[in-house]
């Protein structure tokens, strides 16, 4: 395993991260999520990326008992707060209400007395931003938090949060971006600002919803047991599922052999060896999952084989920067079509 600094900061996160978007709470079991999780630290992964929104809760809760017996300060704990928990008119959001009490929630489900980062999971344009990063300078102080981060958050939104969180002393280190292959809005604008001022990048789906693994094929169904059969994964995975998209991605698989790699390691690799990535953020419903995608972090590549992936991807990537806060807006070729009738 590598491992990297995440920004300018001296916080070093495993650049293959464990995220339990989908799986811890939803499609897996403790025994089997922590099954998962001593894979990821076997293989060295010692970064684990959750949300307080993930199956309501669970997701945390699952994580926290299957790490139980870890030393804590061996991994990075990465949490978030922002989409809504619950019915209530408080329970969304960047105010200070929920920031502070949804630390707290996390805090207790994860089972630890502090989180390493903790990001805002979406910007929030109902509160002043002053609130909510004098609510995270606060939690930083108290010592419940260690460094901040934010996820899709558009390069205004980034340069503002930066402006007041260096006026607070706010330790904000990362941004969390969809990032893949065939994702790159973020490259015209957040990128850049993410270099100018030091935020390190921590890209989740770089395997476009397991799409980049090769494992779906045009004209068939889904394999039986993969996430996309799932109720809740598989309403992601459909955005992918156009024979065209899933044809062009089937072409990768003579690139991953000349790169000496399988189709999963060379979509991890490809995102870990783009400007201001830290870490890939890769799901996982069986160990050896975690296995063979941490072995990414072996795998060169040279520019030939970079501009064989972009002519091949061609047209088929979505590049547009206004999407950066709409990370399910896929273009419409990777969309099947509507069904007859």
């Amino acid at each position: 395993m590598e491992y990297r600094q995440l920004g300018r900061s001296g916080l070093r996160v495993s650049a293959v991260a464990y995220g339990n978007w989908v799986t811890h709470g939803n499609q897996l079991d403790d025994d089997a999520a922590a099954a998962c999780v001593a894979a990821a630290l076997d293989a060295g992964i010692t970064t684990f990326d959750t949300a307080d929104r993930y199956a309501q809760g669970r997701a945390e809760e699952a994580l926290g008992r299957a790490l139980s017996g870890v030393r804590r300060s061996s991994v990075e704990l990465c949490t978030k707060v922002c989409l809504p928990v619950g019915p209530g008119a408080n329970d969304a959001g960047l105010s200070r209400k929920h920031i502070i009490e949804g630390c707290h929630a996390s805090l207790n489900r994860l089972g630890t007395d502090y989180v390493d980062l903790y990001q805002a999971h979406r910007y929030d344009d109902t509160v002043p931003l002053e609130e909510t990063m004098l609510a995270f300078a606060d939690l930083v102080r108290q010592g419940k938090v260690l460094y901040v981060g934010v996820s899709e958050w558009t390069a205004p939104q980034l340069r503002e949060g930066l402006r007041l969180a260096a006026e607070l002393r706010v330790p904000f280190i990362a941004n969390q971006p969809q990032y893949s292959m065939l994702w790159r809005v973020v490259e015209a604008e957040v990128v850049p600002t993410c270099a100018e001022f030091g935020l390190g990048q921590l890209a989740w789906a770089p395997l476009a919803m397991g799409v980049l693994t090769g494992r779906y094929r045009p004209g068939r169904r889904p394999p039986a047991g993969s996430r996309a059969t799932d109720g809740f994964g598989g309403s992601f995975i459909a955005r992918y599922s156009s024979d065209l998209l899933l044809s062009r991605v089937r072409e990768l698989r003579s690139i991953a052999e000349a790169a000496g790699c399988t189709m999963a390691q060379l979509a991890v690799a490809w995102v870990l060896h783009r400007p201001t990535v830290a870490g890939a953020i890769v799901g996982a419903s069986r160990p050896e999952q975690l296995a063979e995608t941490a072995a990414a972090t072996a795998v060169r590549l040279d520019d030939e084989l970079t501009a064989r992936i972009d002519a091949l991807l061609g047209d088929l990537v979505e590049r547009d920067p206004a999407k950066t806060a709409r990370p399910n807006d896929v273009m419409p070729a990777w969309r099947p079509p509507p069904a007859a009738g």
